[in-house]
């Protein structure tokens, strides 16, 4: 299981980098869950991993767009796609209905690598998942919009979580996992083994908007590399709610 860690600037994305993150996430945390940062800041993290960090995967969001404002959300894409990192990742409503499923159609028709990000604050409708996995994306992961209200496993029950997992790798997905996750979310996260993890409130000093601290992305990393067991057995069953 690899590990996506989000950053807002250069100094945050080295120390995560170099404390283990696989995937170095940019975005502004005090402007929401998906909150974006302007695209001179995003060239210049890029810039910085690029010459250092030169293995880490690079993502940034294109920032929290209303689902209606489908071509500023593309726009945004293109703006974002340019600065030079690896994968945009877009934030699309679980029940977003009809427009949610025109907006991955959409994202899924254009020429960068797009990362559709589903909130599941109110679960994921299945027409949503569907229209997700017949897009040409290359990952798709679960998250949240709201980040107090506890870690994505409040919102979505396990045995839910796992089968989003199913379908995305069986439509060749990677699929990833976020949401408010912390290290005690850490045996559900060894159970449904996702392809990656992303985390910032955890690894903080403090809130989610607060100072990234690389002592916390080791622990976490290493938390996820060696994974808990009871009795011999994993702690989780995905047949049971969270």
């Amino acid at each position: 299981m690899r590990m996506l860690v989000s950053v807002r600037d250069g100094s945050e994305a080295l120390r995560a980098a170099e404390a283990g993150a696989d995937f170095i996430d940019l975005k502004e945390p005090r402007a929401g869950a998906l909150g974006g940062l302007e695209p001179s800041q995003i060239r210049d993290i890029v810039a910085v991993l690029r010459r250092h960090q030169p293995r880490v995967t690079i993502s940034a969001t294109v920032g929290d767009l209303p689902i209606d404002a489908a071509d500023a959300i593309l726009r945004q894409v293109d703006a974002v796609g340019q600065c030079g990192v690896d994968l945009v990742k877009v934030g699309v409503p679980g029940q977003g209905g009809a427009a949610a499923c025109d907006l991955l159609r959409r994202l899924g028709a254009t020429n960068w690598q797009v990362v559709p990000v589903l909130l599941a604050d109110a679960g994921v409708a299945a027409n949503l998942l569907a229209t997700a996995c017949a897009q040409p994306f290359p990952a798709l992961m679960l998250d949240t919009q709201g980040k107090t209200a506890g870690s994505l496993f409040d919102f979505m029950p396990v045995k839910d979580v796992a089968e989003v997992i199913r379908q995305a790798r069986t439509a060749g997905k990677l699929i990833g996992l976020a949401g408010a996750l912390r290290d005690v979310d850490v045996p559900k996260l060894h159970a449904l083994q996702p392809e990656f993890a992303g985390f910032r409130s955890a690894v903080c000093d403090g809130a989610r908007t607060g100072e990234l601290v690389g002592d916390k992305v080791r622990a976490l990393r290493r938390a996820l590399m060696q994974p808990i067991v009871e009795g011999g057995r994993l702690g989780v069953h995905l047949g049971t709610p969270a």
